[in-house]
C-alpha cells in the first residue's frame, strides 16, 4: 500500500517531462521514409508465420473534446466514413499479400470515435477485416467506446464478430468539468453502457480517467474515483492531462485559469492511487490499475506483460500492423507511421502507394535499450545475465554511465541495484517514467516535447 505523503514527496522530486514508452525509440525519432525503403522492410516479412496484432484507426468524431490530443476529424456527416472505409479496403489490399496468411491474435479499433461508424458501417469494416486477414477464433478483440456515440446495435455487432474487451472514455463525472471540456455524459449513461457490455459477456472493461482538467478539484475528482470504484470495472487508467495548446488546437478552447494547480493535481494523483489500492486494484505502472485476477496483473507476475501503442498488453510482443491515417506499425526492428493528414493518407492509397509518412529502423543499441526499458516498465526487474545472453554484451560495462547515474533513484527508494539486477520497488512503480529515462539515448534534445509525470 502507498501513503499520501510518500507519493507527494516523490512526485515533487521527479515531476519531469518524459515519454510514456509505448515505443522505443519514440515517434519523435521517426524520419521520412521512401516507398522503396518500406518495400524492402515488407520483403523481409515474406514467409514469416508468427501471429500478428492489428490496429485500425477511425479518425472521426461528432464532437471535439477540448482536452483531446488524438488524431481526429470533427464532422456530423457519416457518409465520410463510407469514403474512408473505401480507402481502408485499398490499404488492406496493399498489405494482405504480405500479411493475410498470418493469424491475427489481437485486434484493436481506436480513434477518434470508432463507433462514429454506424452499425452497418461497422459491420462492413469487420467483414473487410475477415476478408483480407486470418482472424483467430480465440483472439483478443478490443475497442475504444464513447458512451455518447455507442448504441445497443453497435454492441451487438461487436459481440457477433467476437469482440471481448472495451475501454470506455469516462474522464470525469463532474458536470462542471464535463461542460468545460465539451463532453457531457451523465454517470447513468456510462453505467448503462457498462451494464450492456457485461450482459454481452465482455471479459474485460477498462475506464479511462483524466486528472488536471479544468474546474477539477481534489474532492470532485475523488468523488469520480468513488463512483468508478462502485461501478467496478476490471481495469482503470488514470492519466495526467498535458496542456499543450501550441501543439493541439482544441486545447486552445480551455481557459487556463480554470486548470488546477500543480499542488492540486498532486493531491488528485496521490489520493486517487491510495483509494484505488485500498479498493483492491493493483497498480501496474504508468497510470494503469487492474484487479488482482486480471490478465494484466497475471502477465506482470509471470513476466509476459508488454507495452505497445495501446499501453499495457498481455500479448504486446506481437508484431503490429496498423491501418488508417496516423497509425503506427511495428515489424521486428522497424516502425513506420501513416500520414496523419487524412487527405494525404487517402490520396496515397488511391495512388496504390503505401500511405506512409515516416519511420525508423532500430539500431543494435536501440534494440538493447528497448528491451531494458520494456523490462523496467512491465516486469519491473532487469536481470543483467539475461540481457548479456540475448544481446552478447556485458551489461555492467555497456551501461556503465547509466548505472553510475542511478544513485538518486536508489536513495529515493525507487529501485534496488546489485551485481545481478535492477529491481523496481513497489513505490518505484509510481515513477517508472523517470526510471526508464535513465536508459533512453535520445532525451537530451527532445525532453520539452513530452508531458510531465504530473
Amino acid at each position: 500500500m502507498y501513503n499520501n505523503q510518500q507519493i507527494k514527496t516523490l512526485v515533487t522530486q521527479y515531476n519531469v517531462s518524459g515519454p510514456r514508452y509505448t515505443s522505443y525509440p519514440t515517434a519523435l525519432q521517426f524520419d521520412p521514409i521512401t516507398q522503396n525503403n518500406i518495400q524492402r522492410v515488407l520483403n523481409l516479412q515474406i514467409g514469416r508465420t508468427e501471429p500478428l496484432s492489428l490496429y485500425i484507426h477511425i479518425p472521426f468524431c461528432e464532437h471535439i473534446c477540448f482536452y483531446c490530443a488524438c488524431n481526429k476529424v470533427a464532422t456530423k456527416d457519416h457518409t465520410k466514413a463510407d469514403h474512408y472505409l473505401d480507402k481502408l479496403e485499398k490499404e488492406m489490399q496493399i498489405y494482405s499479400t504480405t500479411f493475410g496468411h498470418r493469424v491475427i491474435e489481437q485486434l484493436h479499433l481506436g480513434g477518434g470515435t470508432p463507433t462514429f461508424l454506424t452499425p452497418n458501417q461497422l459491420t462492413r469494416l469487420l467483414n473487410l477485416i475477415k476478408q483480407y486477414f486470418n482472424m483467430s477464433d480465440q483472439g483478443e478483440y478490443s475497442i475504444e467506446l464513447d458512451p455518447r456515440a455507442t448504441s445497443d446495435e453497435h454492441l451487438l455487432v461487436l459481440k457477433k464478430f467476437g469482440f471481448n474487451r472495451a475501454s470506455i472514455g469516462v474522464q470525469d463525472f463532474s458536470v462542471l468539468t464535463q461542460q468545460a471540456i465539451n463532453r457531457i455524459q451523465p454517470e447513468s449513461m456510462v453505467k448503462s453502457l457498462l451494464n450492456q457490455l457485461r450482459k454481452l459477456d465482455f471479459s474485460s472493461i477498462n475506464f479511462d480517467l483524466i486528472y488536471g482538467l479544468p474546474k477539477q478539484t481534489t474532492q470532485r475528482f475523488l468523488n469520480t474515483i468513488d463512483k468508478v470504484i462502485d461501478l467496478n470495472p476490471d481495469r482503470i487508467a488514470v492519466y495526467n492531462y498535458a496542456h499543450l495548446p501550441e501543439r493541439f488546437k482544441p486545447q486552445r478552447r480551455i481557459d487556463t485559469n480554470q486548470l488546477p494547480s500543480v499542488g492540486e493535481k498532486l493531491e488528485m494523483m496521490s489520493q486517487s492511487i491510495v483509494k484505488l489500492e485500498n479498493a483492491g486494484y493493483r497498480y501496474i505502472g504508468m497510470d494503469h490499475f487492474a484487479k488482482p485476477e486480471d490478465e494484466l496483473v497475471q502477465a506482470q507476475q509471470n513476466g509476459t506483460l508488454q507495452r505497445n501503442f495501446q499501453g499495457y498488453a498481455t500479448c504486446g510482443n506481437l508484431d503490429l500492423l496498423a491501418l488508417g491515417c496516423s497509425s503506427i506499425s511495428k515489424m521486428g526492428p522497424f516502425y513506420w507511421q501513416n500520414h496523419s493528414d487524412l487527405a494525404l493518407y487517402e490520396q496515397s492509397v488511391d495512388d496504390g502507394l503505401f500511405p506512409i509518412n515516416k519511420g525508423v529502423s532500430l539500431s543494435d543499441d536501440d534494440l538493447v535499450r528497448q528491451k531494458v526499458i520494456n523490462l523496467l516498465s512491465c516486469a519491473q526487474t532487469v536481470n543483467f545475465h539475461e540481457i548479456n545472453v540475448k544481446f552478447n554484451i556485458d551489461f555492467k560495462q555497456y551501461f556503465k554511465s547509466e548505472l553510475n547515474s542511478l544513485d538518486d533513484l536508489i536513495r529515493s527508494g525507487l529501485i534496488k541495484v546489485d551485481d545481478e539486477s535492477i529491481e523496481v520497488t513497489n513505490i518505484g512503480k509510481l515513477m517508472i517514467r523517470p526510471i526508464c529515462m535513465k536508459f533512453d539515448a535520445y532525451l537530451n534534445n527532445i525532453i520539452p516535447s513530452f508531458s510531465k509525470v504530473l
